[in-house]
């Protein structure tokens, strides 16, 4: 009984948590004269970003062809008396061609016939929130925001889509422990991909994010994080999850190595249906020197009860490859062992990666995925993507995938 209250509760206690943290706290300099001057004096921005996409899925008689624009209004206020406040508003539209599926019933049912390309149209309001430096040591934000943390692997709002994921609380970050950085936020909402119109574009949460980050030297830094999700809309989502990260850099054969190491432990939580405990792991080494990059990498999501290690928040298009056959991590988990390539020639960088991808439990063998891509500047405002993925099914839970995408985004 107590836990279905809370919902009314919490909302309070954050309010006055927030008061009593930021009333001790010395004032910063004044960066505007009042008000008006800070509203009036902010930093607007546009962003536009056209995208086509195409997707020939094995299990799909019809290939999907999708060519959208994103239009992106930013304004960020001046500061006055340590305040500051920034809003983010994107629409959405299909430019002459529509044949694909947007995903979670944004469709019409017509559309089913396609294969999902999750870039629903509409508008959506994307970041609202107020910002407070408390001092040179104390920064508060409250509203709605993206949320990137780390390589975005646990948290992150799913860049790669033209509707971002957003996240609905207050955020309290902490730098006076020296080459430390301390975050933590509740979230009590996550604005989802699929935008205001279906309920899987909105979840409601009871959700404590905490990151902290410390800079052993200039070369090395370690991460321990807590992410406790409480997801009351997707219960399958809630879980626990405990992790360290050590990532750095040093020479090797005249170039530069970079090296990650990650681990993380899951349990499920507060009303998941099933109960499981799952690990995960992170390796990975890149090598790189002058316009070379060589790297390779092993990414474990382990499994228990039937239930796959999962990342619900995560920016999921940046790992596992681009086809996005693992969104959802099987119940018999996942390991993923790539190969990666980085070359700069002029103004254009080349990118290269090859997956192979395998059961945790078990031997079953999914498939290989190769990706590819090519981007450049074409000017100070304007740049080009080209890539291209494809992923090759090894076993009947999957089928043959090839995306491919063009894309030009112009910032002002």
């Amino acid at each position: 009984m107590a836990r279905r209250v809370r919902a009314r509760d919490r909302g309070r206690g954050t309010a006055t948590l927030f008061a009593l943290l930021i009333c001790p706290l010395s004032v910063p300099a004044d960066e505007a004269d009042d008000i008006v001057d800070a509203l009036a004096g902010g930093d607007p921005a546009v962003m536009v970003r056209y995208r086509y996409e195409f997707v020939d899925q094995a299990t799909f008689d019809k290939d999907a062809n999708a060519s959208t624009a994103l239009l992106r209004l930013d304004y960020e206020t001046d500061t006055y008396r340590g305040f500051s406040a920034f809003v983010e508003f994107d629409y959405i539209g299909e430019v002459l061609i529509n044949e694909f599926n947007s995903g979670a019933g944004t469709s019409s049912p017509d559309r089913n016939r396609y294969p999902v390309v999750a870039d629903p149209k509409g508008p959506d309001l994307n970041e609202l929130y107020l910002s407070y430096r408390a001092s040179d040591d104390w920064n508060f934000r409250l509203g709605r925001r993206k949320l990137n943390l780390d390589d975005w692997r646990f948290v992150g709002s799913v860049v790669w889509r033209q509707n971002e994921q957003s996240y609905d609380g207050v955020e309290f970050t902490f730098t006076g422990l020296e080459n430390t950085t301390a975050l933590y936020t509740y979230v009590n909402r996550v604005k989802r991909i699929f935008g205001n119109t279906v309920p899987a574009g909105s979840h409601r949460q009871d959700t404590h994010l905490l990151n902290v980050r410390t800079k052993v030297n200039d070369d090395w830094s370690a991460v321990g994080f807590a992410y406790l999700i409480d997801n009351e809309d997707e219960p399958s989502f809630s879980t626990r999850t405990f992790g360290l990260r050590v990532e750095g850099k040093t020479g090797l054969a005249g170039g530069q190595v970079s090296l990650l190491g990650e681990f993380a432990f899951q349990s499920s939580a507060y009303n998941a249906p099933v109960d499981f405990d799952a690990s995960f792991v992170q390796l990975q080494a890149i090598w790189s020197k002058d316009a070379w990059s060589l790297g390779a990498g092993y990414e474990r999501l382990g499994s228990d009860n039937g239930q796959g290690f999962r990342t619900p928040l995560a920016t999921l298009h940046r790992f596992n490859g681009w086809a996005d056959k693992f969104l959802t991590t099987p119940g018999d988990g996942l390991q993923d062992t790539y190969l990666r390539f980085g070359y700069r020639y002029a103004s254009w960088v080349f990118s290269a990666r090859f997956h192979d991808f395998r059961a945790d439990a078990g031997s079953e063998k999914w498939g290989t995925e190769l990706d590819a891509s090519a981007r450049r500047p074409l000017s100070d405002n304007l740049s080009l993507l080209l890539k291209a993925a494809r992923f090759s099914a090894d076993s009947a839970s999957f089928d043959d995938t090839t995306k491919l995408w063009l894309m030009l985004t112009a910032n002002f």
